[in-house]
């Protein structure tokens, strides 16, 4: 019994690999997948709630590494791991670090400068994650907790409400927000990341 390959629109798939790397054999279905992950991400929420977060500490390969690692541990072997080879989206996967280095030094500018709204450097910040797609699974989710973080710990402000949708959701109206981000117009990610439901 494997993991089957009915992935959806926005999903990236998993090489041999990578599956090989499912801690728990019995998952056959995306569905049962997404509710393992799911708990797992609870936890990690839990664990969230109780760390302080500077920073210095949140734009770090350390952070991000552990973060994964926290999310997706008890489904993953290789959780918290850089991905090894190249994907349908995300740079070339050798440079995986280097990209996440500049990401954090420009989001250090826009910090201190004041660049972009808070808002719109979670969001900006939250898209290049995705963007980099640093993991083999799980960046998509990676990055919205982390703009939620970046949000209530480093701005001390609410997190998102990410239009009401249940984190594993395929929302058409998400992924379109994401594809007019990739095109330098970050307002309908804004706008939806903000909403409390999906009819904005």
């Amino acid at each position: 019994m494997g993991l089957t390959s009915d992935y959806k629109d926005g999903q990236t798939p998993l090489d041999e690999e990578e599956k090989e790397g499912l801690k728990i054999k019995t998952i056959a279905t995306h569905q049962e997948l997404d509710e393992f992950e799911q708990q797992n991400i609870e936890a990690a929420l839990g664990w969230l709630m109780k760390k302080k977060i500077s920073s210095e500490l949140f734009l770090s390969e350390k952070f991000i590494k552990e973060l994964h690692a926290k999310m997706f541990g008890s489904v993953w072997l290789w959780a918290g791991t850089f991905r090894k080879s190249n994907k349908n989206i995300g740079v070339e996967w050798r440079t995986i670090a280097v990209d996440l280095k500049k990401l954090f030094d420009d989001c250090f500018y826009w910090l201190e400068n004041k660049t972009f709204s808070e808002e719109e450097i979670a969001i900006r910040f939250k898209h290049r994650v995705v963007f980099i797609h640093p993991f083999p699974n799980g960046n998509g989710r990676l990055s919205r907790l982390m703009a939620d973080v970046m949000m209530e710990k480093v701005f001390k402000k609410p997190v998102f409400s990410w239009g009401g949708i249940n984190i594993n959701t395929d929302n058409k109206l998400y992924l379109k927000a994401i594809r007019e981000a990739d095109q330098g117009n970050f307002k309908p990610l804004i706008k939806f990341s903000k909403s409390k439901n999906n009819n904005i």
